[in-house]
């Protein structure tokens, strides 16, 4: 028997798509139910590797893992992960085709829906219940042509759609009305209920616009869903809660200053620190400095280590970054933050943008070779400490040079990153060293903080749980699995 079907779609970006497919794959599963979560298309700098030795976006993982299934590129079979201000690297089923200017990539969707409904089918066929999560907002009609993201795939694999409207910006009532007004009458069709996200306060005093809702779309009240106050401690994908260097943590003992630089990505190697009563994440942006009280700055990844390294020298954050070395303090580079260390980066391929070799902050002797070639894979290792850890690498480009001597960790049959001879600058290929609670503890002791006391992926999964019941109290899943088809 065929997977039923359900279709999320926002009047608008950040309106909780994501947050709510991964609640009510939980809530699904815990019903007993086999359940997929899908994306056609997305657009993010925080990936994940899958099983199958690809990348998907970091919201479908976080929903696989709400479902309990194992990570496929099927999941997200479109990534599109920003390399500019106007383009993009597009990834097809977990791996590299190319990149594209934003107006060519529209003239490109066509020939991708081919590949979109491949991998929905194949999860079809896997699954009780597959939750499509769209991306933007369903009422971009100037993009409906060639669509596979929104009402273009809903309409090709005959979804019904759940259109969700954010009550925290204000105005919802004309954002889900007004995206009844402006699609055309097919895809309105597609509708089958609303959901108004993110209330606070009290909810009959919303019962009447509820109502005028309904009765203006003809589209059913799936429920009012209140803010969910631990939404922060689950792993974000696209948005970072820039907190600047004048927030301070109460009871923290120690800060760490980790660069906001334009093409940062999977910043979710921060999450398990924020989640540490010991530690203040400074993020810091253009225009700020590092704090000269912090133990650690931390170099995050990025999806263009080059502009990187040129914005943040731009910013004057080199200077800070050296001197608070000089000052005895740590640096720690996670992936294009560990080249960023090293003395050059050169593109001759252009993986990038144009060939060029630059200097890096020369905070390590290494140098770096980005190379077409892509390293996806899922690893597990002991650090420089003894310290075992499991992680992932995501990454382009190969590291040499003598601190590779001292290679900061060793993984099955090879070395990786390195540190300096004084024992303060390190780097590292690894993501995810920092959910891993051992990991995290050894680092907390290095920088003068309490071992942890935090299971850090017995939080996840604990939030993901009151998510749920979340779901259960203030949506009607019966009937959403009635819509379902």
């Amino acid at each position: 028997m065929a997977a039923r079907v359900l279709m999320f779609q926002g009047t608008g970006s950040d309106v909780g798509k994501s947050l709510m497919v991964a609640g009510l794959a939980r809530a699904f599963t815990r019903r007993g139910l086999s359940v997929m979560p899908f994306k056609p298309q997305n657009m993010s700098n925080n990936a994940a590797v899958t099983e199958d030795g690809g990348e998907i976006g970091r919201a479908q993982a976080l929903q696989a893992r709400a479902a309990g299934v194992a990570l496929s590129v099927h999941m997200n079979p479109v990534l599109l992960k920003p390399q500019s201000e106007t383009g993009a690297q597009i990834v097809v089923q977990g791996k590299v085709i190319g990149s594209a200017k934003a107006a060519d990539y529209q003239h490109m969707k066509a020939s991708l829906m081919g590949h979109v409904l491949y991998s929905f089918n194949h999860l079809k066929s896997k699954a009780d219940l597959v939750l499509v999560e769209g991306a933007g907002s369903a009422s971009e009609i100037n993009l409906r042509a060639n669509d596979i993201a929104n009402m273009g795939f809903a309409r090709a694999a005959n979804a019904p759609v759940i259109l969700i409207g954010d009550i925290d910006r204000g105005g919802v009532i004309a954002s889900l009305v007004g995206t009844r007004t402006v699609l055309a009458a097919d895809d309105a069709a597609m509708i089958k209920g609303f959901i108004v996200n993110r209330f606070r306060g009290d909810a009959s005093l919303f019962d009447e616009g509820m109502r005028m809702i309904a009765d203006m779309t003809g589209w059913k009240a799936v429920g009012l869903l209140p803010h969910f106050d631990d939404a922060s401690r689950l792993p974000a994908e696209d948005a970072l809660g820039l907190v600047g260097p004048g927030h301070r943590k109460i009871g923290a003992k120690i800060r760490i200053a980790v660069p906001v630089l334009p093409h940062i990505s999977n910043f979710d190697d921060l999450d398990p620190l924020d989640a540490e009563p010991d530690v203040e994440l400074v993020r810091v942006r253009r225009g700020d400095v590092i704090p000269p009280d912090c133990a650690m700055v931390l170099l995050c990844g990025s999806k263009s280590t080059i502009a990187d390294l040129n914005a943040l020298e731009a910013a004057g954050l080199d200077v800070d970054i050296k001197a608070h070395v000089r000052r005895g303090g740590y640096v720690l580079g996670l992936c294009g933050g560990y080249q960023m260390l090293g003395k050059t980066i050169s593109d001759p391929e252009g993986v990038e943008g144009m060939p060029s070799t630059v200097e890096g902050l020369g905070l390590l002797d290494v140098d770096t070779v980005l190379t077409g070639d892509k390293r996806l894979v899922s690893v597990a290792g002991q650090s420089f400490d003894g310290k075992s850890f499991v992680g992932y690498e995501m990454h382009v480009g190969v590291t040499t040079g003598p601190d590779r001597s001292r290679p900061f960790a060793t993984i099955e049959n090879h070395e990786d990153g390195a540190f300096s001879a004084d024992g303060r600058v390190f780097g590292t290929y690894v993501h995810g060293l920092f959910a891993d609670d051992g990991q995290r503890s050894a680092w907390l002791e290095r920088l003068g903080a309490s071992s942890s006391l935090l299971n850090y992926e017995e939080q996840v999964d604990a939030v993901l749980d009151r998510l749920a019941d979340h779901m259960e109290r203030h949506l009607d899943l019966d009937m959403l699995l009635s819509m379902a088809r």
